[in-house]
C-alpha cells in the first residue's frame, strides 16, 4: 500500500466539507427566580411544559406507569433540568448510593448532552434521590463494545456541575445545574444547537422513560448521540473561567526487596513530600487549555488484577484525571485494542510503576468545525528509565453529513539519550447509508532503534477497514480487515500483535419483540483469522455462532461456541507457570453468560466457560455479586476461577482471582473507597484504601493507603516476608476559581 494513494484520499475529503444538517431544533426556555434546592416548587418551573416521556424498557413505546414532569431550562451561566418523579409508592423510591459516580441500584435522573452536535460525543449527567453525581463521557456514537467493556464509555471522567434532590410522600424531585463554562460547544452568531436525550429510571420497575422516544434497535441507544433531540440556545455568554488547583502531598513507603546476592530480603523507606498542582483556563467555549506541574496521581484507583491465558499483552484502562476531559478526541484505534496513542505511556511503567512527571499541558477543544487536542509532558529519569518527552497533536473535521469525519494524528517520544519514536495516522468514520459506516485507519511509524533502518511505508505501518450496520433490529453485519508491518512499533502506543494480514466478518439477525419474555434476541454467525505476511500461513483463526438476548426484566445473556485454531511457532508461559510448546492446536470452547438487571439491589452475573484448550482442557468460573446494603454501604465482588489440566505433559492450571469493593459514605462528602484484591496465580494479595473528604467542589483531602501481602511465602528461597510492599499517603487539594 503506497502513502501517496492514503494522502490522495483523505486530501479529497478535506477539500469536500460539506455543512451539517440540522434538523428543526427544540428552543428551550430562559428561567430565572429559582432557588436551587433541589424542591422544584417555583413557579418558573410551572410556566415551562414538561417533556413527553415514553418507556424505553422494558414496554418500549408504552406510557409511563407514573407521572414524571422533567423541564428544561437555561440562563447566561447554567443549563438546568428538573424533575418532578411522582410515585404512587413512595417507600419504593431506591436511594442506595451516596458515594460519587455509584449509582448503585438507586432510582435516578439522566440526561446526554451532545454539546457539540456531533452526533459522535456527549456527557452525560445522572442524579439520585440522594443528590448524589455520576458523569461521563461518550464516543463514537455509544458503538464500540458492551457497557463493562467501555470501549465508548468513559466512566472515570468528571467536571463541575451541582445536583439537589428531595424526597417526600408524593416521590422525589431534582435539579441539575450544569454550569456552561463545563460544558464545551459552538457558538455560531449567538445560537448554540446542542443533542439531548433525558431519562427517568424506576429501579424497582425496571422501567426507564426517554425523550425522545429512542426504541432498543442498538445497544443503549438512549447513550447514542446521533439520536439525540436537537435543541437551540440564544445568546450563552459564560465567563472564562480559570481553575488553579494546588496540592500537598506527605507520605511514607516501605518495601522489601531482594539483596544484591539474592540471600535475604532488606527493608527499605522512603518519605516523601510532593508540591505541585494543575491549571485549567477556558480560553473560548469549547477551547481549554490544561497546565501540569509536577503531577502526581496518588487518589487514582488501583489496577485490577488481571489473569493473562494469551501470549498477548494485557490492556489496563487509563484512570488519571489529566487525561480525561474529552479523551476522545485522542482516540485513534488500529483495529481491536491497539491504537496510535496510549496516555499510560506516559508517567507509567509496563507493570503499573509510576514515572515522575515534571510537568505539561494540555490543549483540546473545536474551533471551526475542527476538534483539536494538543499534549505535551515531560517526565524525570527513574533508574534506568531516561527523562523522556511525549507529543500528540490530534485534529478530525466532519465531513459529507453529521455523522461522519476525518481525522489526524501525530505522537512523538524522544529520550535526553537521542532515541525517538514518531509516528502519524490518518483516519475516517462514513455515515454510507443509513445505519452502515466504513472506517478507514492508516498508521505509520518511525523508530531510529529499528533495526530494519531502509523499511517499506508497509513493514512500518498499519492499515484498518471496517464497514458495519449500527443497529439491532433485522440483518446486520461487520466486516474488517487489517495490515499491519513487522515494523509497526507506536511508542506511544498500545499494540496487541504485530505483523499479520488480518480478516473478520460477523453476520446476524435480531429480533424485537413487543410482547413476551424477551425484549430482544440475536442469532450471530461470526469469524476471524491472522496469517503470516511473509509465508501467509495462517497463526490463528476462530469460528463459532452466539444467541444473545435481553429479558422483559432486563437480565441478559448469551450462548457461544467457537472453534480455535492457534499455531504456536515459539512456547510461551499462561498465568500459573504453564508452558504451551510450540506446534498447532486445534480446540473447541462452549461460553454461557447471565447477568441480573443491573438495578437490582441484590444481583450477580455468571459466566461459564469449558472446552478444550491448546493440548488440555480448561474451565472457567466468572461470578460479579453485588449487595447495594444500603445508601451507606455496598459490596461488588468480582471472582474467577481457572482449572485446567495438560495430562500429555502433566501440568495443571489451578489458581483464583478476586477483587472486592468495599464503598462506604457517611453523607455526600465523607466517603471510603477500598479495593482488596487476590491473584492466585502470583499469590499476591494486594489492598487499595482511598478515604476522600469533600468539602466543596474542587477541594479535598485524600488519605490512601496501599499494602501488598505474599501469601505463598513458604515456597520460596529466601522466603519472602508477609509484606511486599506498603505506603500511606495523605494528599490536599484545593482549587480557586477566577
Amino acid at each position: 500500500m503506497k502513502l501517496t494513494s492514503f494522502f490522495g484520499f483523505f486530501a479529497f475529503i478535506f477539500i469536500w466539507t460539506g455543512e451539517a444538517q440540522i434538523d428543526n431544533p427544540m428552543p428551550i426556555a430562559r428561567i430565572e427566580g429559582i432557588t436551587f434546592d433541589g424542591r422544584v416548587d417555583e413557579p418558573a418551573w410551572n410556566s415551562i411544559p414538561p417533556l413527553p416521556m415514553v418507556q424505553y424498557e422494558p414496554n418500549a413505546g408504552e406510557p409511563p406507569t407514573e407521572i414524571t414532569e422533567i423541564r428544561l431550562a437555561y440562563d447566561d451561566q447554567y443549563f438546568y433540568v428538573s424533575m418532578r418523579a411522582f410515585d404512587k409508592d413512595p417507600n419504593g423510591v431506591r436511594a442506595t448510593s451516596l458515594y460519587r459516580d455509584r449509582i448503585a441500584g438507586s432510582d435516578h435522573l439522566e440526561i446526554l448532552l451532545d454539546t457539540y452536535n456531533d452526533n459522535q460525543t456527549g456527557y452525560v449527567f445522572t442524579t439520585t434521590p440522594t443528590g448524589i453525581r455520576n458523569d461521563l463521557e461518550i464516543s463514537n456514537d455509544g458503538v464500540g463494545g458492551t457497557m463493562a467493556s467501555g470501549n465508548w464509555l468513559n466512566r472515570d471522567f468528571n467536571t463541575y456541575w451541582d445536583a439537589e434532590s428531595t424526597i417526600s410522600n408524593e416521590g422525589w424531585f431534582s435539579e441539575m445545574r450544569i454550569p456552561f463554562s463545563s460544558l464545551r460547544f459552538q457558538d455560531k452568531d449567538g445560537k448554540v444547537i446542542m443533542g439531548i436525550t433525558v431519562q427517568r429510571k424506576i429501579a424497582r420497575k425496571q422501567e426507564r422513560l426517554v425523550f425522545p422516544a429512542v426504541t432498543p434497535e442498538s445497544n443503549y441507544a438512549f447513550l447514542r448521540p446521533s439520536l439525540a433531540q436537537k435543541i437551540v440556545l440564544f445568546g450563552i455568554k459564560p465567563n472564562k473561567t480559570l481553575y488553579v488547583t494546588p496540592y500537598l502531598l506527605v507520605g511514607h513507603d516501605r518495601s522489601n526487596n531482594l539483596n544484591e546476592a539474592g540471600t535475604a530480603y532488606v527493608a527499605e523507606s522512603d518519605y516523601q513530600t510532593e508540591v505541585g498542582g494543575d491549571i485549567k483556563f477556558s480560553i473560548t467555549n469549547n477551547l481549554t487549555a490544561d497546565f501540569t506541574i509536577n503531577t502526581d496521581f496518588a487518589q487514582a484507583e488501583a489496577d485490577d488484577q488481571l489473569v493473562n491465558l494469551t501470549r498477548f499483552s494485557l490492556f489496563y484502562p487509563e484512570k488519571r484525571q489529566f487525561f480525561q476531559e474529552r479523551a476522545s478526541v485522542f482516540d485513534f484505534r488500529t483495529g481491536g485494542l491497539s491504537r496510535l496513542f496510549f496516555s499510560r505511556r506516559i508517567g507509567l511503567t509496563d507493570n503499573g510503576e509510576q514515572v515522575p512527571i515534571y510537568g505539561g499541558v494540555r490543549l483540546i477543544g473545536r474551533t471551526k468545525g475542527w476538534d483539536l487536542g494538543v499534549l505535551d509532558m515531560q517526565t524525570q529519569s527513574l533508574d534506568t528509565i531516561p527523562s523522556e518527552n511525549f507529543g500528540v497533536l490530534r485534529a478530525r473535521k466532519r465531513v459529507f453529513n453529521q455523522n461522519s469525519f476525518i481525522g489526524a494524528m501525530f505522537t512523538s517520544r524522544l529520550d535526553v539519550n537521542g532515541n525517538s519514536n514518531l509516528a502519524y495516522g490518518l483516519d475516517g468514520l462514513f455515515q454510507v447509508s443509513g445505519d452502515d459506516y466504513l472506517t478507514v485507519q492508516w498508521a505509520q511509524t518511525f523508530d531510529n532503534q529499528s533495526e530494519d533502518k531502509a523499511a517499506s511505508d508497509f513493514k512500518s505501518g498499519r492499515l484498518a477497514l471496517e464497514v458495519n450496520r449500527r443497529r439491532r433490529r433485522g440483518f446486520g453485519y461487520t466486516i474488517g480487515a487489517i495490515l499491519s508491518g513487522p515494523n509497526y512499533n507506536p511508542g506511544l502506543g498500545f499494540v496487541d500483535r504485530n505483523d499479520f494480514k488480518y480478516g473478520t466478518a460477523a453476520l446476524s439477525n435480531s429480533w424485537l419483540k413487543q410482547k413476551g419474555a424477551f425484549i430482544w434476541h440475536k442469532i450471530e454467525l461470526l469469524g476471524n483469522a491472522y496469517l503470516d505476511n511473509e509465508n501467509h500461513e495462517v497463526l490463528s483463526s476462530a469460528y463459532g455462532t452466539e444467541w444473545s438476548f435481553s429479558r422483559r426484566n432486563l437480565d441478559s445473556g448469551s450462548l457461544l461456541i467457537t472453534k480455535v485454531y492457534e499455531n504456536i511457532l515459539e512456547d510461551f508461559e499462561l498465568a500459573g507457570n504453564v508452558v504451551i510448546p510450540p506446534g498447532a492446536y486445534d480446540f473447541f470452547r462452549l461460553a454461557g453468560t447471565y447477568s441480573m438487571a443491573v438495578d437490582k439491589t441484590i444481583r450477580t452475573g455468571l459466566i461459564l466457560e469449558t472446552g478444550t484448550f491448546y493440548d488440555g482442557w480448561l474451565n472457567s468460573l466468572t461470578l460479579t455479586p453485588s449487595w447495594y446494603i444500603s445508601k451507606y454501604f455496598q459490596l461488588n465482588l468480582e471472582y474467577n476461577y481457572n482449572y485446567g489440566e495438560f495430562n500429555n505433559r502433566g501440568d495443571l492450571l489451578n489458581f483464583h482471582i478476586a477483587r472486592l469493593r468495599i464503598g462506604t459514605a457517611v453523607n455526600r462528602k465523607i466517603s471510603t473507597n477500598a479495593l482488596l484484591q487476590y491473584n492466585g496465580s502470583q499469590d499476591l494479595f494486594a489492598m487499595n484504601v482511598r478515604f476522600r473528604w469533600n468539602f466543596r467542589e474542587g477541594q479535598d483531602l485524600w488519605i490512601v493507603f496501599n499494602s501488598g501481602l505474599n501469601t505463598n511465602r513458604f515456597s520460596y528461597t529466601p522466603t519472602p516476608p508477609s509484606t511486599a510492599n506498603q505506603s500511606i499517603l495523605l494528599k490536599y487539594v484545593h482549587t480557586f476559581i477566577f
